[in-house]
């Protein structure tokens, strides 16, 4: 196989680049990318977020086309599979002797030696072809579309919140925001909690949110929310993706509430602590999460993230998708190589 396209981070901008396949560690697997998602972390890196250089791109589904140093029988166990793949490359992973402390207490996702696919020195899935380890990968039932399984590093990680809060013990819950994980997050919350509502200042993103049996309520997105906002919460998600958010879950959040952070931006939050100490409040920052139990979310038909979807375009018009996704309105925007 000659060279493959991908498409680099270079200077704040997408450039595309014609380069051999990844080579393969012992026990990796080249994966053929058939639907890769474009996140907002991934616009974030293109303004400067983890000064990453490379490939970006961390929600896809593919097939595996190869794996090395494994017996002909796993292969051909491998070979072809659909698959999805966890994001945060650890210690085992690279034959690393001790592992780290957080691996030998399983917590990989926090590995202090980890790359992380498309953000954090490892090369992502803009391109035709990744190279993850089979331990990162998960294959998907057939009863899942390429269009839902897309979806299942996002929705992993709003199912990590049920992981980190006991959710039942709340009637009802807030999601502060209404972009693309913020639609996750109050899917997934609806499937444990009574009550969820939305808020956000897109009304067409608010009523994408309706159709899918959230309730919702409008805001302006500045300052003037912290006056007009009169409900609060026991249980409150802050996924605005914006600097400003963390002020307004701050208010939202009843004393001894918690709230979950969830946003990633390049730069700095403007951020006042009183709040969090005269409410006493338990503030909680959630990352990834678990692909199986999102699997089976998607598998049950719980959950169907792709009215989110707004527009598929192909890998080589990926600097033209990534303009397309931050207009407003744009929900998923996805790309087919």
């Amino acid at each position: 196989m000659g060279d493959v396209l991908a498409f680099r981070a270079t200077n704040k901008k997408l450039k595309p680049s014609e380069k051999l396949l990844p080579k393969l560690r012992p026990r990796w697997a080249i994966v053929r990318v058939r639907l890769a998602g474009i996140c907002n972390t991934d616009v974030e890196i293109l303004r400067g977020y983890h000064a990453f250089r490379g490939t970006p791109g961390h929600e896809f589904v593919g097939e595996i086309a190869d794996v090395r140093g494994v017996s002909d029988a796993l292969k051909k166990k491998w070979v072809g599979k659909r698959v999805v793949g966890e994001i945060n490359v650890s210690c085992s992973a690279y034959g690393y002797r001790p592992v780290c402390t957080f691996c030998q207490r399983e917590l990989k996702t926090h590995c202090a030696r980890r790359t992380v696919l498309g953000i954090v020195a490892h090369d992502g899935a803009f391109a035709e072809y990744l190279a993850l380890p089979p331990e990162n990968l998960q294959t998907v039932p057939d009863s899942v579309s390429d269009e839902q399984a897309v979806f299942v590093e996002p929705l992993a990680a709003a199912c990590e919140i049920l992981e980190q809060v006991n959710v039942k013990q709340f009637r009802e819950a807030a999601v502060l925001g209404d972009g693309k994980l913020a639609q996750l997050i109050a899917l997934v919350l609806r499937t444990a909690v009574p009550r969820v509502v939305m808020y956000g200042k897109h009304k067409k993103k608010l009523a994408l949110a309706r159709r899918a049996g959230i309730k919702t309520k409008e805001v302006s997105g500045d300052a003037s929310d912290a006056q007009n906002v009169k409900e609060s919460y026991g249980l409150l998600v802050e996924a605005t993706g914006s600097p400003t958010g963390f002020a307004l879950a701050q208010h939202m959040t009843e004393p001894r509430g918690i709230l979950v952070l969830k946003s990633t931006f390049h730069g700095a939050a403007p951020i006042e602590t009183w709040p969090i100490v005269v409410k006493e409040l338990t503030v909680v920052g959630s990352r990834c999460g678990p692909f199986a139990k999102a699997i089976a979310l998607l598998r049950s038909g719980k959950v169907d993230p792709t009215p989110l979807i707004t527009r598929t375009f192909p890998l080589k018009e990926a600097p033209a998708a990534i303009r397309f996704a931050q207009k407003s309105g744009v929900m998923k925007v996805l790309l087919k190589p």
